[in-house]
């Protein structure tokens, strides 16, 4: 029996993530802070963030077969938690299930973990302290210092934890590589799901965002779930520690307006 695992699954990107994986594994645990009832797939209850529940969510899918996928879709936005909460859940979450799920890696094995096109926003002010700091997110005092670098700022803050999945996904992919396995992340854009919309109503500049994507509208989650799957299939064998921008092409099209 092989095993996959969607983190987020009860709404939005990760819900639909778990459809796209079907027939990639025999059993799908479909994770959120609640654990889900979809059809098809068992529930499971787990905050990210907490070191002893993801342990037992590695545990609970080496229980139940061989370990074959790993889709890390949790997280929170800027408006949904203060600056200390999003980089818990957001970056110390995602570093700690790559280190969980690290010891069932098998050849074959992959994972993806979503990081966001708001990484690409904020790259210009990275600067070697933030970087310095984004190598150790499970360093005892990570979360106080980083939360004081972003000045409390929760949506500095998203963004630095999307750059630190990022480079946690690249650090893994080496990691993971030595056993066989693969790790890439992947940024969505501007996506319409239930977060996002949240968002675009709160944030202005969001408006300005969509303005400039060349394909001029959001995303669905079935179009960022289907790169989930193919990074986590056999047919992406070869691709590992790379981010997998899918934003419609706003960059670059912030970049073409841009003076």
């Amino acid at each position: 029996m092989t095993v996959a695992v969607v983190t987020g699954a009860s709404s939005g990107m990760g819900r639909t993530c778990v459809d796209s994986l079907r027939g990639l594994a025999d059993v799908i645990l479909a994770v959120d802070l609640r654990a889900p009832e979809l059809d098809g797939s068992v529930g499971v209850a787990c905050d990210v963030s907490d070191p002893a529940a993801v342990r037992g969510l590695a545990a609970r899918a080496r229980e139940a077969g061989r370990f074959r996928a790993l889709v890390h879709a949790a997280g929170i936005s800027p408006t949904m938690g203060d600056a200390r909460r999003v980089l818990e859940i957001d970056l110390v979450g995602t570093e700690l299930l790559l280190e969980a799920f690290e010891p069932l890696v098998e050849p074959g094995a992959a994972a993806v973990c979503f990081s966001s096109s708001a990484a690409y926003e904020i790259a210009p002010f990275v600067n070697p302290e933030m970087e310095a700091l984004l190598r150790a997110p499970l360093a005892p005092d990570f979360l106080e210092r980083a939360t004081a670098l972003v000045g409390g700022n929760s949506g500095f803050a998203y963004a630095l934890a999307k750059v630190g999945v990022i480079r946690a996904a690249a650090r893994a992919a080496v990691r993971w590589g030595a056993r066989g396995g693969r790790v890439n992340s992947l940024a969505p854009g501007l996506i319409d799901t239930p977060m996002g919309r949240r968002e675009f109503e709160r944030q202005p500049a969001m408006k300005d965002m969509l303005a400039r994507t060349p394909l001029g509208r959001f995303g669905q989650s079935h179009e960022v779930a289907a790169v989930a799957a193919f990074l986590v299939s056999d047919a992406a064998s070869f691709v590992t520690g790379i981010d997998v921008l899918a934003d419609g092409g706003q960059l670059q099209g912030r970049k073409a307006l841009d003076p």
